[in-house]
């Protein structure tokens, strides 16, 4: 029987020769599916631009259908569809502008994590100062990133103390 060639974008196989994959790879139902796969990722500002520039598509506006479909160089979208995917492209846009806002509010996680190292490594030396910083403690919690309690399972080394501080459980058995 053979090696049989899969193709994911025709979602098809058949016999692998060099004669036949060539053939299905020059073929117009694969480029068909293959440009129908690429379209389905792309974002709404991209389409939106895309059907502004296409004029509109007569024999879909009068009877409501296109013997080309999808591969038709006019547009099948209505007035309230370029508004909705308008709409759309908008939303996405605000979504990644607050998305980045977000990721850099002043200063990077690496900033704080190095000062946290040196004040670990501060309170370490100098034994004395320990109780003085577990005071200090409550008011850093405020000093933590936001962005960075919005991780969920985040390791516990990073977590914030929570309020009066960690609860320390005294073994009496080793005496």
């Amino acid at each position: 029987m053979g090696k049989r060639y899969y193709c994911d974008y025709c979602d098809r196989s058949f016999q692998d020769n060099m004669h036949n994959r060539k053939k299905h790879l020059n073929g117009v139902q694969h480029h068909r599916a293959k440009k129908a796969w690429y379209d389905y990722f792309r974002d709404s500002s991209a389409i939106l631009c895309d059907e502004q520039t296409k004029k509109p598509c007569r024999k879909f506006l009068q009877k409501g259908i296109c013997d080309f479909g999808p591969n038709c160089r006019f547009s099948h979208m209505s007035e309230e569809d370029l508004f909705i995917l308008k709409r759309q492209a908008e939303d996405e846009r605000r979504h990644r502008e607050d998305y980045v806002d977000r990721k850099m509010p002043g200063r990077s996680i690496e900033e704080w994590l190095s000062r946290r190292e040196k004040k670990q490594t501060a309170v370490g030396s100098k034994g004395d100062l320990k109780d003085k910083d577990d005071s200090e403690e409550g008011q850093e919690e405020s000093d933590v990133p936001q962005h960075l309690l919005s991780i969920p399972d985040l390791p516990p080394s990073l977590l914030p103390p929570p309020p009066g501080g960690w609860r320390v459980k005294v073994n009496t058995e080793w005496g």
